[in-house]
């Protein structure tokens, strides 16, 4: 995937951070005829890469994604600023985010597992949006899980972005405030292409 949108999407967790990345080793679309000259892409195929790069990034099937744009455009403000900031605060980007998981599917394993509550309440839903000032931890009877505080060890040198207070060593972290659009992604994304394309 991260081939064919021709740039990294932290798919794979720390394995994105070394030589053996995809992208580092075959730069070029995946196909019998990827190392041919990639087409130009205008219009429609413009809108539909952005929509599938930012799909891809989140980890949300297509359905998902839509949902997710409907409720954005329902909301106050400008549609694609919402839209990042909702797909940044689902409790599996955060949970990332907080340096418990090295990808984001591991994330949603954590999450599902039953491993995580937010303001005292167990929850594993993975595409819950966290609030303002909600806690989200890792519960006490998974304070001691391996895959966590692996995961946690892995990504002590990732930064922590500035809409959250983390605690490391407590496993817990405070949403401070919602996302700004220059603290949302990592990769390059026009989420105005996006907006075009669903308002069609």
């Amino acid at each position: 995937m991260c081939r064919r949108d021709g740039m990294k999407l932290f798919l794979k967790g720390e394995r994105c951070h070394t030589e053996k990345c995809a992208i580092e080793k075959r730069n070029f679309a995946p196909g019998q005829h990827g190392k041919d000259r990639r087409p130009k892409i205008v219009g429609y195929g413009l809108q539909l890469r952005e929509k599938q790069k930012a799909r891809r990034f989140y980890g949300l099937l297509e359905t998902q994604f839509r949902s997710q744009f409907e409720k954005a455009s329902r909301a106050k403000g400008i549609t694609g600023d919402v839209l990042l900031g909702r797909l940044e605060r689902r409790l599996d980007n955060v949970i990332y985010r907080m340096g418990l998981a090295t990808s984001r599917p591991q994330a949603r394993q954590v999450v599902r597992h039953g491993h995580i509550q937010v303001n005292g309440r167990k929850c594993n839903i993975p595409s819950a949006v966290v609030k303002i000032n909600d806690i989200v931890e890792v519960r006490e009877k998974s304070r001691k899980h391996t895959g966590i505080l692996a995961a946690r060890d892995a990504t002590a040198h990732a930064p922590t972005p500035n809409w959250l207070e983390v605690d490391r060593d407590a496993l817990r972290a405070r949403v401070l405030s919602v996302p700004k659009r220059e603290e949302l992604v990592q990769i390059q994304l026009n989420e105005q292409l996006i907006v075009e394309l669903y308002s069609k």
